[in-house]
């Protein structure tokens, strides 16, 4: 912890605020909160919670950095697959979680491009702090496109067209499962002069069936992620025609619940430094879990979706054209490898183009997404 970057006595003060909120929760609740109630409040509790304040979030100012802000070819690549949509559904494009608003940027002004602009894109965007900062970026970047864009506070009544969300299923908060000698049990927040874990068995249930079929290892540790199912079932419901597209890293089920990966995946991110531990200064980190691709597939599929594809991050950003947009930058100039070293992060096995993965779900459409004619692996959830 020592080479951590010290806070500002105004972001400790923030994150005392919200320690003190989520002890008295705790409090109200018996003294003890499921690990998904504790991570809600982490990062949402309205000006407190990570995602609910004005704290740095993107960036090399921020904790992490995402690919839209690593090169524009990422966003310009993606609207290649929306333009195709767009082009069969005249829709909108809803965009959940949107960051900094680079990823929008980007895409709109390929969309332009390619003359398949939408009558309206939407965010959706919980953090009062980064719809400012998406409002700024576009009036100051493309003004002429701000009129097309608004911003949603709940999910609309029906869809028509793309949905898009880039890391958004790994921010939902998770139960956390354990599953030891004595049974199945579920491993939740206490306090005890500060924040600790503790587990509680449980009741028989969806979450019970699931904690008892994990492997016995003398002690299997995982997550799962009910609210990433429930927000798919909510957009099956409201999209008429078009489709769902996410990109996060995670696995197929046969690898997220693989004996090997006993601990989970749970991690808190802070100033470009991953750690271990959820309770290290509420507010100020990011808390992420991977995604469980199958289930996400799963509850598309009880929702009436169609699974149009999934596959590695790298084989999708190659099939829908990342080296024809890079072969359009002069060769050898700053811009040129400047995107070169942003594709070899994006695509490489080695980064993110294995451990990131891209899910398409959809109705009505008559011809498969672009981005899975090779290296389609649905098979695989």
């Amino acid at each position: 912890m020592s080479s951590l970057p010290t806070p500002t006595p105004e972001a400790l003060a923030h994150s005392a605020r919200l320690l003190e909120l989520i002890r008295a929760r705790i409090a109200a609740a018996g003294g003890w909160l499921p690990f998904s109630r504790y991570m809600e409040l982490a990062l949402y509790a309205p000006g407190l919670g990570y995602y609910a304040s004005g704290t740095a979030k993107l960036g090399a100012a921020g904790d992490f950095i995402t690919a839209p802000e690593m090169t524009p070819l990422f966003g310009r690549a993606l609207a290649r697959q929306v333009a195709e949509v767009l082009a069969v559904t005249a829709g909108d494009v809803l965009e959940l979680g949107a960051g900094s608003g680079r990823l929008a940027l980007d895409l709109l002004r390929e969309l332009a491009a390619l003359g398949q602009l939408p009558d309206r894109y939407l965010i959706l965007e919980v953090s009062p702090d980064l719809r400012e900062r998406q409002r700024a970026l576009l009036q100051d970047e493309a003004p002429e496109l701000l009129p097309r864009v608004a911003w949603l506070d709940a999910l609309p009544e029906t869809l028509n067209g793309v949905v898009l969300g880039n890391e958004v299923l790994d921010a939902l908060p998770v139960e956390v499962l354990y599953r030891g000698p004595t049974g199945a049990h579920a491993r939740g927040v206490a306090w005890n002069g500060g924040l600790a874990w503790e587990d509680r068995p449980l009741a028989e249930g969806p979450l019970w069936a699931l904690a008892s079929t994990l492997p016995e290892t003398g002690g299997y540790l995982t997550e799962v992620c009910p609210a990433a199912s429930a927000l798919i079932t909510s957009l099956g419901e409201r999209l008429r025609r078009g489709m769902l597209l996410f990109l996060d890293y995670g696995f197929p089920a046969s690898e997220y619940y693989h004996p090997q990966r006993h601990m989970g995946t749970l991690k808190v991110h802070y100033r470009h430094h991953s750690l271990d531990d959820p309770f290290f200064l509420p507010g100020l980190a990011d808390i992420t879990a991977h995604v469980d691709f199958s289930a996400v597939a799963q509850a598309g599929a009880d929702a009436g979706l169609e699974l149009l594809g999934y596959t590695s991050q790298g084989n999708f950003l190659l099939n829908v054209g990342l080296l024809d947009l890079l072969s359009e930058l002069q060769p050898g100039t700053r811009d040129y490898l400047s995107a070169a070293a942003a594709l070899q992060k994006l695509v490489q096995p080695s980064e993110m183009g294995e451990l990131f993965k891209v899910i398409a779900l959809g109705r009505g459409l008559v011809h498969p997404p672009s981005g899975f004619d090779r290296g389609d692996r649905s098979g695989a959830l």
